[in-house]
């Protein structure tokens, strides 16, 4: 590779390379021995395609949950099989796999704006700024970035736009899938609120199970289906729609905590 060779936005890859090297040795411990990450259905990973890929996510962190899903999808790549052990597959990573995030998160610090680097697609909100709602038109270019992205490999996205479970799905997304019909994969995440902070980048709680589903890819009518159908989905499959919803009781969720904690064994992977 070419020491000064960039992608389509202009990032030097051998610079990308080393920071993704970097973040995910700091990283690995949290997802390996703070906490683990029960992983399922990596093995879709290996049979998508090099480029037009597209997974929806639900959200509990910025940074957190992307960053499991740069380690799921490399350990993948090398020949991992729902596990994470031997980090030696962060040395050659994938270096064409973007995130979509809003551009405010991506400029609140040096350490956001070095992740950005790594493969941020910012974007700016249309529904929320500062903290406060507002109501603005989507940027042009903010779609074709994330188009330039797909025709250059895979992105991430987290279609409700929020860490909050159970919001609405954003309509945007939808309409990037109408338009550049990509495939879509599915992905559930949970623990990632437990463990950490709402950034993502301190560890709230140790020994607490997270988990990550990767499922089959979506079959879309990208002529027929409606941007509502695509929606409803998407709600669906990335479980948040209401029907995904269960009020427990304090005496259950306990009852159910303990019985998870007596299948948790965290400090007998080294």
């Amino acid at each position: 590779m070419p020491i000064f060779k960039r992608n389509p936005f202009g990032h030097i890859l051998f610079l990308k390379k080393w920071l993704v090297r970097l973040f995910g040795v700091v990283s690995h411990g949290r997802y390996r021995r703070f906490n683990k990450l029960q992983i399922e259905g990596s093995e879709i990973i290996r049979e998508l395609p090099e480029s037009n890929v597209l997974f929806i996510s639900n959200h509990q962190t910025y940074f957190a949950d992307v960053a499991a899903m740069f380690h799921v999808f490399n350990a993948s790549l090398k020949g991992r099989v729902d596990t994470l052990k031997n980090l030696g597959y962060i040395w050659n990573p994938k270096l064409n796999i973007y995130y979509v995030a809003a551009s405010e998160t991506m400029k609140s610090g040096l350490l956001p704006k070095i992740f950005a680097y790594v493969g941020s697609v910012s974007i700016e909100r249309t529904w929320r700024s500062a903290g406060k709602d507002v109501n603005r038109q989507v940027k042009h270019s903010d779609i074709s970035n994330i188009g330039k992205a797909l025709d250059d490999g895979w992105v991430i996205t987290f279609p409700q736009g929020t860490t909050k479970p159970f919001k609405p799905i954003r309509r945007g997304t939808a309409h990037i899938i109408k338009t550049y019909k990509p495939v879509v994969v599915p992905i559930v995440i949970d623990g990632f609120r437990r463990s950490f902070d709402k950034k993502g980048l301190l560890i709230k709680k140790r020994n607490v199970l997270q988990s990550m589903v990767i499922k089959k890819p979506m079959e879309i009518d990208y002529e027929n289906e409606t941007i509502d159908e695509i929606v409803k989905r998407i709600e669906m499959e990335i479980e948040q729609h209401p029907s995904f919803l269960k009020v427990t009781l304090p005496e259950q969720y306990k009852k159910s905590e303990d019985e998870l904690n007596k299948k948790r064994t965290f400090w007998d992977v080294y």
